[in-house]
């Protein structure tokens, strides 16, 4: 190479040791969308330095834009019959459906030893994130969930922080939404609603059977696809299920949290159709290490924990934000307070390095780097405590789980104080359908 100029090689992959049939890092991985209409179209953006092979959606109005972006992709509706198709072809798949398809998706493909990226809460029940990491475990594939937010720098510092005694042993920390609202004068989606009683036809470019996938059969209306399925029982997972693997991602890590003793959870309405318009949800941590026993407790719908005295007016807490409240301070929203405490004490100097970017930390997991920062030995776990919360929430248990704690054993997993309860650790699939 002349002193000059620059030129890349594309090294093979034995000699870098790479498993046979795993693409070397100079090589381009054959990825494939499915669900691409909504998140979907913006994680294939993301992924397009690959090749875009395959794009299926049920909806092909919804994935019309997607498509016309990738139209050397071939084009799907149904997601089996693409992997039986295209199984040589695929070594990799972004999974973005609504909630309740993800698990039976991201197994079908982890089962042929695809790579897999799946959008947050990564599954509809707890049952099936356990088993969703143990098979990616067992395939050893790469894996990552949608919670982009892990990637970024600002937790990072926040997480130094922490363990540099910013603010002492953290006690408590509060986690709120607006979500399922926008503000306090407009929704995302509806929740606390009833099953809308009028049955408009079924769209000529969506497949509603596909649709409801594992789900149990209902009549199409728009009140579900597209978007708003985020708010019933049977497709989505509620506001906690769509924020807090997000926003109790940066909590689990800067406190090094595993799973709780206990949780609780209280509420506005709730029926058999939707979430509830809000609720809280508390879960007890014992003491890991040298960390104490710490109290998480989660907010949505525009409920949020008592503004704090030591909070300077004129502050805000905003819609959305995190409190950590220790035995020096508080951290609000990665900011100290009070503002004694944060003109006196003196960040440490960065020691987390910086991510190259979720998408990135993925792709590069697939050609054999190390595990991404949410693969699915993460992800699963941080899953399994978000659904739990929702458990909580169901109706059937709403009397009895107001005169009691849950108690939760992970390692027998299920619940110990209220057997009754353990059946909504998963669902029941529709005939045809299993994970």
């Amino acid at each position: 190479m002349a002193a000059t100029g620059m030129a890349f090689t594309v090294v093979p992959r034995h000699i870098l040791g790479q498993a046979a049939g795993q693409p070397a890092p100079s090589d381009k991985l054959n990825i494939a969308g499915i669900g691409v209409g909504g998140k979907g179209s913006s994680d294939m953006d993301s992924v397009n330095s690959q090749n875009i092979v395959a794009l299926c959606d049920v909806d092909w109005r919804h994935a019309a834009r997607t498509f016309r972006n990738y139209p050397k992709a071939k084009q799907y509706k149904d997601y089996r019959k693409m992997l039986d198709e295209m199984d040589k072809q695929i070594d990799a798949v972004v999974v973005a459906t609504p909630d309740h398809t993800h698990a039976i998706i991201s197994m079908a493909a982890i089962k042929r030893g695809k790579h897999v990226f799946c959008q947050k809460p990564l599954t509809h029940t707890v049952f099936e994130a356990r088993e969703l990491a143990k098979a990616a475990r067992e395939k050893k594939v790469a894996t990552q969930m949608g919670n982009q937010g892990q990637a970024e720098d600002g937790p990072r510092r926040l997480r130094e922080m922490i363990w540099d005694g910013a603010i002492g042993p953290v006690r408590e920390v509060h986690v709120w939404t607006d979500r399922p609202n926008r503000g306090l004068t407009d929704v995302y989606w509806p929740q606390g609603v009833d099953r809308p009683k009028d049955t408009p036809a079924v769209p000529d470019t969506l497949d509603w059977d596909l649709f409801i996938g594992p789900a149990p059969v209902r009549p199409y209306h728009p009140m579900y696809h597209p978007f708003a399925w985020r708010g019933w029982w049977d497709f989505g997972t509620g506001a906690l299920g769509d924020i807090g693997c997000h926003s109790l991602d940066p909590v689990f890590r800067a406190l090094k949290l595993g799973h709780p003793a206990s949780f609780q959870a209280c509420s506005t309405l709730v029926n058999k159709e939707t979430y509830p318009l809000g609720s809280m949800v508390t879960y007890d941590f014992p003491a890991r290490g040298e960390m104490v026993p710490v109290k998480l407790t989660w907010y949505d719908g525009g409920l949020k924990p008592a503004r704090p005295e030591i909070l300077e007016d004129g502050a805000t807490m905003g819609d959305n934000g995190t409190l950590y409240i220790g035995d020096k301070g508080m951290i609000l929203d990665g900011r100290i307070i009070p503002e004694a405490r944060r003109k006196e004490y003196k960040r440490p100097e960065p020691s987390i390095p910086s991510s190259p970017g979720h998408y990135e930390e993925w792709i590069a997991a697939c050609k054999g780097g190390k595990p991404a920062g949410s693969n699915f030995d993460w992800a699963g776990p941080l899953a399994e405590v978000v659904l739990l919360g929702n458990v909580a929430l169901r109706l059937d248990l709403k009397e009895k789980v107001l005169r009691h704690k849950l108690m939760w054993d992970p390692e027998a997993f299920k619940i110990t104080n209220l057997p009754e309860a353990n059946q909504y650790l998963h669902t029941e699939y529709r005939q045809g359908w299993s994970l």
